[in-house]
């Protein structure tokens, strides 16, 4: 065990007088490595609460920079870092409240190529990824490497925690299959509550730190179910599947797979995206593309693109009808994700000249149009 100095001992006194915790239990989470998969909504709070717990190395994995639309939920960010990878801003935050603890950021997405390395040298892994692809490669090379993975899940008012160890169900015994894709919306189309992931990163952090320490009752084979409408809780036995194809009694996978295939998304075809400099080059010549703005209201009225056509991506397959079929189309949207969807629904009715700004009106705010500011 990793002795603990006089700071430490009086920092975590709090914890130093719990029963069934005490200086052994310190001591184990000094030893411990936690591998936490987003610094979003979920990972703010659990990484602030691991740090503060005195978890001796954290490991943050994400490959997103910080934005406005981040900062109603996710608290380990400021208005300061907008523009910052979110594993420097939230390295910066977490050495500020605790300088005991170290901090190992990756400033990349988890790939079928780099995940079970990852996932290797931790204890712990804690996902809060926002998209199926991932949870399924996170789950699938935690059960691969015989880690122990603390789930969490959040949309609108709602939110789901568990804990995925060896010898119990996995996240593909509960969720055999992803849903079609484009079924179920993200944050920015669908909405989260602030609060929310607070509380399920919190449980997620929580759930950690009793496993490290190897007390009290764990959510192994029990999904913990919130309802913030109604302020309830409630719970669902998990069972292992032995058909499981991953943990299964006789398991058919036993490697990381194309998880974006997987899910149904589109395989990533370079043709598909358009850099925002030649966008600005087309439109300055002619005949002009058309820019159609895919994003919600309320973004369109925060900036977009002068001249855009605008169609939430939620009535896009209603109002196909509205868009020109003679025009060169680029799709528009925040980062560049909701646009290759639209381009996906417009090719798939017959729109052929298609492409979708990369990065989206963010890049195009960052490289073109500067007096715009991101958001």
């Amino acid at each position: 065990m990793t002795a603990l100095s006089r700071d430490e001992l009086l920092r975590y006194s709090r914890h130093l007088v719990l029963p069934g915790f005490g200086l052994a239990g310190q001591e184990k989470l000094k030893a411990a490595r936690v591998l936490i998969v987003g610094a979003g909504g979920l990972g703010s709070p659990a990484a602030l609460y691991l740090a503060a717990a005195g978890v001796g190395t954290i490991v943050l994995a994400d490959a997103d920079r910080v934005d406005a639309t981040n900062l109603q939920r996710q608290i380990i960010h400021r208005s300061e870092d907008i523009g910052l990878p979110k594993v420097e801003s939230a390295r910066r935050r977490l050495g500020e409240l605790n300088p005991n603890v170290r901090v190992d950021v990756i400033a990349e997405r988890l790939t079928s190529a780099n995940a079970r390395a990852m996932i290797r040298a931790v204890d712990v892994v804690l996902d809060g990824s926002d998209n199926f692809p991932t949870r399924y490669l996170v789950n699938d090379a935690c059960v691969l490497e015989k880690k122990p993975l603390v789930y969490g899940s959040i949309f609108r008012f709602d939110g789901q925690v568990s804990l995925f160890a060896p010898g119990g169900p996995c996240y593909r015994c509960l969720f055999a299959d992803p849903p079609p894709a484009g079924l179920v919306p993200n944050c920015a189309e669908g909405g989260v509550v602030g609060a929310l992931p607070g509380i399920i990163g919190s449980l997620q952090a929580l759930e950690a730190i009793k496993l490290i320490l190897g007390t009290g009752e764990t959510l192994q084979g029990r999904l913990l179910l919130f309802d913030g409408l109604r302020m309830s809780f409630r719970e669902v036995e998990l069972r292992k599947d032995p058909d499981c194809p991953v943990c299964g009694t006789h398991p058919t996978l036993t490697g990381l797979i194309d998880y974006e295939a997987f899910c149904g998304m589109p395989a990533h075809d370079e043709a598909a995206e358009i850099d925002p400099a030649e966008v600005a080059r087309r439109l300055a010549a002619s005949p002009t593309p058309l820019l159609l703005d895919v994003r919600e209201q309320w973004e369109w009225d925060v900036a977009h693109i002068e001249g855009s056509l605008h169609i939430p991506l939620g009535q896009l397959a209603g109002r196909i009808g509205e868009i020109d079929t003679r025009r060169e189309i680029v799709t528009v949207c925040h980062h560049g994700m909701r646009s290759l969807t639209a381009r996906e629904l417009l090719k798939g009715a017959g729109y052929s000249r298609v492409q979708s700004l990369a990065g989206g009106i963010d890049a195009w705010a960052e490289e073109v149009e500067p007096e715009m500011g991101r958001y």
